[in-house]
């Protein structure tokens, strides 16, 4: 028998033995009046009554010492012969192993060491732990593992716990910087008859009671969040999650949380400026700072940003200009480049791919703007040269960090533009998008000039300097053996 197994074995007969004596190992409630935090800051004999985990446990003759950690910290317990009394001391050294989860009501001293402590002076149990939680030096060392018990890892690491606290703010600044501009937060359908507003390989599954085959939504209710700009709203946003059945990596993951704005009367110059304040406004509230390092890439906020033209940065990096290339140069750059590719692509996917290439050379901050028609089916024709259209995608350590465009409302330009999506499709194209035919139908009705924009969780990656999936609270992960 392993030691785990003795362990999990000591546990289930001091289980055994709580049930026998008539003691509730799993209570229902405890009446906790104070964070662990909030004893920390408490005066010396100040009364107080806690509640958490049991993560150390040393016995030192008369004395034994105890560290007890909740959501706000982590506090030493102290329990003292003669002070404590005699049944809480006995029932906690004898049943009590770390993992167990407490409460305790007692004073706050400081022992010998200086050490702010609770004497504890009652004890419930609240919590039995059955499993013994891993060893803070050598447990969890596998990824797979760590991220499939992400419980585990967030209850050992506060740096861990940390991530998701600060990703709670990057939403919630996000959120609170559109209300106060004066936007509309909607929900739109998860559960779509076409998935549009992005070119991406949708999830298809089937809806039984009305029996049709639907798709999780691609994007984050592009198509419908510009229906109400038909409808007459005028500043409306969404954030929420959405899924793409697509590869992973360290920027992609298949289902991750989005915002999408549309704005009224605006245009794509409009969405820069917006973007940027709020850009900066959520790093600072993230790290304090405009200035950080992520992915080898030394970024500051603060400084001007710049403008990247699509045909310029292609052209500079790889000789090959966009408009006069033939397919077969755009391959044979790509060869050259050792890009592997779907050679049944059409000229403007091949030629994405080498923006792609192109764009790692970018530390940014900047907008891309000036992208080609073919590869942006929803934006509006630039009004100077009609082969490129009013875009802009952020570009911060050679990747992109939000997108946004002035909207295509030209109902007869969007439908050409959605049949050769179409036909890109049935040449094998599986991330070419819908032709949403109730959606151009709604165009007919009349929308106003509208500024789009929309940014995933990959841009808090790149903030914190982690993979993405190192930012999701649990991942998609395959079942454990």
């Amino acid at each position: 028998m392993g030691r785990e197994e003795e362990i999990i074995k000591e546990r289930e007969k001091k289980l055994s033995e709580l049930r026998k004596a008539g003691v509730n190992p799993y209570l229902a409630k405890f009446d906790k009046k104070n964070l662990v935090k909030d004893c920390l800051n408490a005066k010396l004999n100040a009364k107080v009554k806690t509640a958490g985990r049991i993560m150390t446990k040393r016995e030192i003759g008369k004395i034994t010492f105890s560290d007890l950690m909740d959501s706000s910290g982590k506090i030493q317990l102290v329990f003292q012969e003669k002070e404590t009394p005699e049944k809480d001391f006995e029932f906690f050294t004898k049943y009590i192993d770390v993992g167990d989860i407490i409460g305790v009501e007692g004073k706050i001293i400081k022992t010998k060491t200086g050490q702010h402590s609770i004497l504890v002076k009652s004890l419930s149990l609240l919590t039995k732990s059955i499993l013994p939680l891993p060893d803070k030096w050598h447990g969890l060392q596998d990824e797979e593992e760590r991220l499939r018990k992400r419980y585990l890892d967030i209850l050992m690491n506060p740096e861990i716990k940390e991530i998701f606290i600060k990703k709670a703010k990057f939403w919630s600044t996000i959120r609170n910087f559109l209300l106060e501009k004066g936007f509309l937060e909607v929900e739109t359908p998860i559960l779509e008859n076409c998935a549009g507003g992005a070119s991406a390989t949708p999830f298809k599954t089937h809806h039984n009671a009305l029996d049709i085959d639907v798709f999780l939504r691609i994007s984050m209710g592009e198509l419908w969040q510009k229906r109400l700009m038909v409808a007459g709203y005028e500043k409306t946003f969404e954030i929420g999650r959405q899924f793409r059945n697509e590869g992973m990596d360290m920027e992609h993951l298949q289902d991750y949380s989005q915002m999408e704005f549309y704005w009224a009367y605006a245009d794509y110059n409009d969405g820069m400026k917006l973007v940027e304040e709020m850009y900066k406004k959520v790093a600072k509230e993230i790290l304090g700072t405009l200035k950080f390092k992520t992915h080898g890439y030394e970024i500051d906020l603060g400084k001007k940003w710049e403008l990247y033209d699509y045909e310029d940065v292609i052209k500079k990096y790889t000789k090959i200009n966009i408009y006069s290339a033939a397919e077969k140069e755009i391959k044979k750059k790509i060869d050259e480049l050792k890009i592997k590719y779907d050679p049944r692509l059409d000229k403007w996917r091949l030629i994405d791919i080498l923006w792609k290439y192109c764009r790692k050379k970018l530390s940014g901050p900047g907008f891309l703007i000036n992208q080609p028609v073919e590869v942006s089916p929803l934006a509006k024709r630039n009004s100077k040269d009609e082969r490129k259209v009013e875009q802009f995608q952020i570009i911060i350590a050679g990747t992109e960090l939000g997108n946004g465009y002035s909207e295509l409302n030209d109902p007869v330009d969007q439908e050409k533009r959605f049949e050769r999506q179409t036909e890109l499709k049935k040449k094998g194209d599986t991330e070419a998008q819908e032709h949403d035919r109730e959606y151009v139908e709604a165009l007919k009705y009349g929308m106003p000039p509208v500024c789009g924009f929309g940014i995933s969780e990959r841009l808090f990656s790149y903030l914190i300097d982690k993979p993405i999936r190192e930012c999701i609270i649990f991942p998609l992960m395959k079942p454990g053996k």
